[in-house]
């Protein structure tokens, strides 16, 4: 399918959250189970010693790309199922083996950062998870807390995940729909990110700030209800809401950086 990079204006990565939160809402129950389900998946996964972690990481372009196609089915008034994930791998030779070394890459990319990330704090902040799971005290959890290291640990994870995010934000979906190899891919979702980088950061500060409100919005009222140990049941299951909406609203990004698909309308102002 032949499909044209475009510029979009910054606002529509207001409307990419819009959109998701729609499309959420026709096909709740179903695309809430999708993502329970790669949870699910990823648990059983971590439980493989030595290829877990690998396992669920390199899952990871795969669930993306589910959900664009689980999104495109809703739009069709359609009823996703667990297929999205495997649709992927069910096409062309050619394409299936794209996907799989763009999952492949990812997890390694990740590992990478990881160990990286453990250089940089120290180990650090493999102390400090190592405290909490053992359920040691208060007081040397909150001394490992302090370790300034932690904050060049988190600053290098974060930001290589963010430079990662880029290329792989389309290329699984510029494989599947556009058919384009593993570099063409990764190098158009690059360009594509940068050159409409006004909406994505528009996009991610307002998930931050949504994020940030729920939080905030939760802990107060169940602190003013004289229930805090409940807050952090509420948060987690908000949360898993939450990111299953970013997942669903991923693919608003992609038809209208390249022009795919959906009706021209479909991120207008007016059908939001």
């Amino acid at each position: 399918m032949q499909l044209h990079l475009q510029d979009v204006p910054a606002r529509n990565g207001r409307l990419w959250i819009r959109h998701g939160f729609k499309v959420f809402q026709r096909q709740p129950l179903a695309l809430a189970g999708l993502f329970g389900l790669f949870l699910f998946a990823g648990f059983v996964a971590m439980m493989l010693p030595g290829i877990g972690l690998a396992l669920t990481m390199a899952a990871i372009p795969l669930l993306s790309l589910g959900f664009m196609l689980a999104t495109h089915l809703v739009l069709q008034k359609k009823t996703p199922t667990a297929a999205v994930f495997l649709a992927p791998l069910k096409l062309t030779p050619e394409r299936r083996r794209s996907q799989l070394l763009l999952c492949a890459g990812y997890a390694g990319a990740v590992l990478l950062i990881g160990l990286l990330s453990d250089w940089a704090d120290g180990g650090s902040t493999r102390d400090l998870q190592q405290l909490v799971a053992d359920n040691a005290d208060s007081e040397a959890i909150a001394q490992a807390a302090l370790d300034p290291r932690l904050f060049w640990g988190l600053a290098t994870r974060l930001g290589l995940l963010a430079l990662l995010a880029v290329p792989y934000w389309h290329a699984p979906a510029l494989v599947h729909w556009g058919g384009q190899g593993v570099a063409q891919a990764l190098f158009s979702s690059t360009l594509a990110v940068w050159r409409n980088k006004a909406a994505f950061a528009l996009n991610a500060l307002l998930w931050g700030a949504l994020l940030m409100a729920v939080g905030s919005g939760v802990s107060l009222v169940f602190g003013l209800l004289g229930a805090p140990q409940v807050a952090p049941m509420v948060l987690m299951g908000t949360g898993l809401l939450l990111t299953t909406v970013f997942y669903a609203s991923l693919y608003f990004s992609f038809v209208d950086c390249f022009m795919f698909g959906a009706p021209q309308t479909l991120l207008d102002e007016k059908q939001a």
